[in-house]
């Protein structure tokens, strides 16, 4: 037994669950006659509801989980080499991808607004940077990822400076401003497109539970009616029989008392 081996099997549990499974962990291992390693485990912290959220990614929807990682790989690489083309295209494809795979993390349920926004965070930060893409792969996040700076998006590629002349620190920092804009601007539409395609699909979600729920109330609407015109007939025909009943009566003890 040994550290991976145990963080791979705490971080697959619900965080309600760590830290009695830790407890157990840690005695195990002491019980092993490993002390260090037993310190090792009770450092090892409980993941928030956002983080195990994402761990459950890693573990249940590998591959696409694996396509997201993919797309930023390719997406970072774009970025490096300024191509514009290739920028504009994987950067919508990020948005469709980030959304389906959010869209998984939200199926386990139990994610407050709060936490469901810790794990776009997350998805996002780990398209962007290669360290954080290692951590949702390695599916043993303690808490949420986030990143600082700007996402990699299309920019135009820079013309070479006439020779003998160099950018002066004004332009190239106006420059890096237009650009961090632009970036700034396509992740914000990115991320527009994504709660969009979310909202959607939760749209579609509700108008088929609404048209399945209609439908029935409209049967057992029917059904009500129906029983309603036969309890009608029935109390006019219990009516009848209670005034035949009350005319019998009175016949009969009319005849008695001529009897006596």
């Amino acid at each position: 037994m040994d550290l991976d081996e145990v963080a791979g099997r705490l971080y697959a549990i619900p965080p309600a669950e760590f830290t009695a499974a830790r407890a157990a962990e840690v005695r195990a291992a002491k019980d092993a006659g490993d002390v260090r390693l037993s310190r090792e485990i009770a450092k090892l912290r409980k993941p928030t509801v956002s983080a195990w959220a994402v761990n459950r990614l890693a573990r249940e929807h590998p591959q696409e989980l694996a396509e997201l990682l993919a797309l930023g790989e390719r997406l970072r690489a774009a970025w490096q080499e300024q191509d514009a083309g290739a920028l504009a295209g994987l950067t919508r494809r990020r948005g469709e991808v980030t959304a389906k795979v959010a869209r998984l993390a939200r199926q386990g349920g139990g994610l407050s607004a709060a936490a469901a926004s810790e794990v776009d965070q997350t998805l996002d930060a780990a398209v962007v940077d290669a360290d954080a893409a290692g951590q949702v792969r390695a599916g043993r996040l303690a808490k949420p990822l986030s990143y600082s700076g700007f996402a990699p998006a299309p920019v135009t590629a820079a013309r070479p400076a006439p020779r003998g002349r160099t950018s002066s620190p004004r332009k190239t920092a106006d420059a890096e401003a237009e650009s961090k804009a632009r970036a700034e601007a396509e992740a914000k539409e990115a991320r527009r497109a994504r709660e969009r395609e979310e909202a959607e699909a939760a749209h579609r979600e509700w108008a088929r539970a609404l048209e399945s729920v209609t439908r029935e109330y409209d049967e057992r609407a029917d059904r009500v009616a129906r029983l309603e015109g036969k309890l009608a007939k029935a109390r006019k025909k219990l009516e009848e029989a209670r005034q035949r009943l009350e005319v019998t009566r009175r016949e009969e003890r009319h005849a008695r008392q001529r009897l006596s």
